[in-house]
């Protein structure tokens, strides 16, 4: 399919509804966590939550290194606790940023202020903690509360949002979990690096989100290291170590052979890919709207963010696009991979004022990831949230100039803006100017 084709099928449906800012959808989040009030009323016993079923972790990042850490548990949806937990199927599914608030309104983080020094720590409210997390599937808790929950709402730009948090006395298991193979392998051998261990999962079919969880409960890594690791540090700490695994495989593959631009949206997100011959290079260009969630002011203009790397990766942590970077990256080596080829990439995202409130990096990762997937699909029905119908195809240009080019008029900003902030792009035009 030829650019300027494919572009075409890209029109703003101008009459779509548009979602609000989060100060218009404030009223909706008060009503999930009322309603999570009353649920927890039905459901509490004495001082346990008796009953719950917990699907995942958290560790807070504040203090450390004495930090928060706590079980995420539904309130009174226990045979559902598997749809909680944040992971592609929340892409498959079809979630807007409303379902995500309703499933993270609802998740409670029963929690206490721990060490993150956790070597040997296998009993007591940390040690059920770590079972949680290196489990295969939700596990039957007892939870011992000191209070009522604080009825509240954390967002992140690369975490989840959590939900209500309540101080816990105790966590006890009522079943025996059971640990995947591969995982009792790294937690045994107390001379296997964080890393190595990260990619042996992930070779054995482990996603980035079942090794986020058992990394941040610091049942990863060398004995004497084991530390529990912050959510919102270990999701990057994955992306980031496993996309430096998959850019090895692809070190000697050789180069597509032709320019292609990828396309996908999803929660008010925008991507364009494009991949064009030559040895690997990647770059993150961000583009938020005046009047979205981290562009608040409806006053300005477009505000632009960016990140790269050359052939030998990055040497330093990226701060401007932070886990965004990291988590399209994954998206794009996963294709490469899969395609035994190397290519210079920049992804180009939109975030627009339908994006009113931060969900995590997941919906990046997973936006990239179904971007190159020809069998991607969502089921929700037709509406704001079903992919395009171009995800999963790819145009053809001539070359890296020409595709940027021919997406010009579908950006938010002009070529001279997005040349000022892309090192590709500015690179681009030095290297015609030479001619």
């Amino acid at each position: 399919m030829r650019l300027d084709e494919f572009v075409e099928g890209l029109g703003y449906d101008e009459a779509a509804e548009r979602r609000r800012l989060a100060e218009e959808k404030s009223y909706e989040i008060t009503d999930y966590i009322d309603r999570v009030e009353d649920r927890f009323d039905d459901v509490v016993t004495g001082d346990s939550l008796v009953g719950s079923t917990s699907p995942s972790i958290f560790v807070g990042r504040s203090g450390y290194p004495d930090v928060s850490t706590g079980v995420l548990s539904p309130v009174g949806d226990e045979e559902d606790a598997e749809d909680y937990v944040t992971d592609g199927n929340w892409y498959q599914q079809g979630y807007s940023i409303d379902d995500v608030f309703q499933r993270r309104t609802g998740l409670m983080n029963s929690q206490r202020r721990s060490k993150v020094d956790v070597e040997d720590v296998w009993d007591g409210f940390v040690g059920a903690q770590r079972e949680v997390a290196i489990a295969d599937r939700p596990v039957d808790v007892e939870i011992g509360l000191d209070g009522r929950p604080e009825l509240d709402m954390d967002v992140d730009e690369i975490a989840a949002p959590t939900g209500p948090n309540v101080s816990a006395e105790s966590v006890d298991l009522t079943e025996n979990p059971y640990v995947p193979r591969p995982v009792k392998k790294t937690l045994e051998d107390d001379d296997w690096q964080a890393q190595g261990a990260m990619t042996y999962l992930y070779r054995r079919g482990f996603d980035v989100y079942d090794i986020n969880k058992i990394l941040s409960a610091g049942a990863l890594g060398q004995g004497e290291n084991r530390k529990l690791v912050p959510t919102r540090w270990s999701i990057t700490a994955v992306d980031d170590t496993i996309g430096q695994y998959l850019r090895g495989k692809i070190r000697n593959s050789p180069s597509i052979d032709e320019t292609q631009v990828w396309y996908n949206e999803f929660m008010g997100n925008r991507f364009w890919i494009v991949l064009s011959p030559g040895q690997w290079e990647f770059e993150l260009v961000e583009m938020k709207a005046p009047g979205s969630v981290w562009n608040p002011n409806t006053d300005t203009g477009y505000w632009m963010s960016s990140a790269s790397e050359g052939y030998e990766g990055r040497t330093g942590y990226v701060d401007e696009t932070a886990g965004a970077y990291y988590a399209s990256r994954l998206g794009v080596l996963e294709h490469l991979v899969d395609e035994d080829r190397q290519a210079k990439c920049i992804v180009l995202r939109e975030v627009t004022d339908d994006y009113w409130a931060p969900v995590g990096v997941w919906q990046i990762r997973e936006s990239v990831r179904n971007a190159f997937d020809p069998d991607a699909g969502r089921e929700s029905p037709a509406g704001p949230e079903t992919p395009p119908e171009l995800a999963g195809e790819y145009a053809t240009a001539e070359s890296f100039h020409d595709a940027i080019k021919g997406l010009g008029p579908r950006l938010p900003v002009s070529i001279a803006d997005l040349r000022r902030k892309s090192d590709m792009v500015a690179g681009l035009q030095a290297q015609l100017t030479d001619f």
